[in-house]
């Protein structure tokens, strides 16, 4: 509020300093005292002839000018009865000043309110920068590396820079192809083994594929710790149906996890999903890591049994469904995966969205028709 005032004020202080002259009524510049002036300089010419500084034909030019406004002075009366004219029209030229000097700054102010943002503050030259490079379309950033990477195919730090966008776009094909290049041209590394591994999921509709595995496998190999690999490990397993292998991988997680780890909550849902939908408890994740290949088998056996009861009974659970597809494809049974493919259709023939996502995961994994 402040600053408007004083704003204000300052604006009113430049309009009176340029009307106060004008508003002056205009004064008789022809008085006596200009005839006694004009008489001077008629003498002044006159000595500085004889003193020899000026020529005669000056001297005599200098002497009619002073004369005729000598003259001029002396009819002063008469003058200003013919300057009527000119008084009016400068009253005009001062009614035009005064309307421009008002509605001028209230013109501006009004457009400013109207088309400004005066309650905003300042921005510094930096976010002005930061907000005009934002602006700057995406798609002629992206076209500019690649038309750099296409020159120069051997960069792979223009590739590292360049596949996660891809990735956020969900252009994970290109991705792929740019992770494939990165790890080629700048070495394995566990945290790119495990980001080619991700890439290959999405781009398979949320499916660890064979290719997937082995990246996340060999992220494990160079640093035991690498926690999206080990993740996506689980989930491999739990779409192979191996339940209790996907339990033991993300309990190990979170045993190992630190208080504030930022990924421990999405791992304890993940978890919670699997126990909650068939999955084993705590104490049978255990049981199972102690029994033979066979038993282990009978077991999974049973527990994909108990799945396929629970989704004849209520079969809006789209992921139980795909979960049951898995489990059948794993335990070389393909025929039984299908006919659970034509179950789900039909239990989710009402429901647009998650008979889409069935479609596309079914087709996935070679079951589509």
């Amino acid at each position: 509020m402040t600053v408007w005032f004083v704003l204000a004020l300052m604006t009113a202080a430049a309009i009176f300093a340029v009307l106060w002259p004008l508003a002056r009524r205009g004064r008789n510049l022809r008085s006596g005292s200009d005839v006694a002036v004009y008489r001077d300089q008629l003498d002044e010419i006159e000595r500085d002839r004889a003193a020899g500084r000026i020529e005669d034909s000056e001297a005599t030019a200098a002497q009619v000018e002073v004369s005729r406004r000598l003259i001029a002075a002396a009819d002063a009366p008469t003058a200003a009865l013919d300057a009527a004219p000119a008084v009016s029209a400068t009253r005009r030229r001062r009614a035009v000043a005064v309307a421009a000097l008002v509605l001028l700054p209230l013109g501006a102010a009004a457009l400013y309110l109207a088309l400004g943002s005066p309650w905003l503050p300042d921005q510094p030259l930096t976010t002005r920068v930061a907000v005009a490079r934002q602006n700057q379309s995406i798609e002629s950033l992206i076209a500019q590396v690649e038309t750099h990477l296409e020159r120069n195919p051997e960069d792979g730090r223009g590739w590292e820079v360049i596949a996660p966008i891809y990735l956020r776009l969900g252009r994970f094909e290109d991705a792929v192809t740019a992770l494939r290049n990165v790890l080629r041209l700048n070495g394995e590394t566990a945290e790119r083994q495990a980001a080619l591994g991700e890439t290959l999921v999405y781009a398979a509709n949320g499916i660890v594929t064979a290719d997937a595995k082995a990246a996340f496998e060999r992220a494990v190999v160079l640093d035991r710790s690498e926690v999206k690999a080990r993740y996506f490990l689980g989930l491999a397993a739990e779409q192979d149906g191996k339940l209790a292998q996907a339990v033991a991988t993300w309990r190990a997680m979170l045993e190992g996890a630190t208080a504030d780890a930022p990924w421990a909550e999405f791992v304890r849902r993940a978890l919670a999903r699997v126990e909650g939908k068939g999955g084993p408890s705590d104490e049978a994740a255990a049981a199972a890591s102690d029994l033979s290949p066979e038993q282990r088998a009978v077991m999974i056996r049973g527990m994909v049994e108990r799945l396929a009861e629970r989704l004849h009974r209520d079969g809006s659970d789209v992921e139980g469904w795909l979960r049951l597809v898995r489990s059948y494809m794993v335990l070389g049974e393909r025929e039984k995966a299908r006919a659970a493919v034509a179950d789900a259709r039909r239990a989710l023939a009402t429901a647009p969205e998650k008979l889409r996502q069935l479609d596309e995961r079914a087709k996935g994994l070679g079951l589509e028709g």
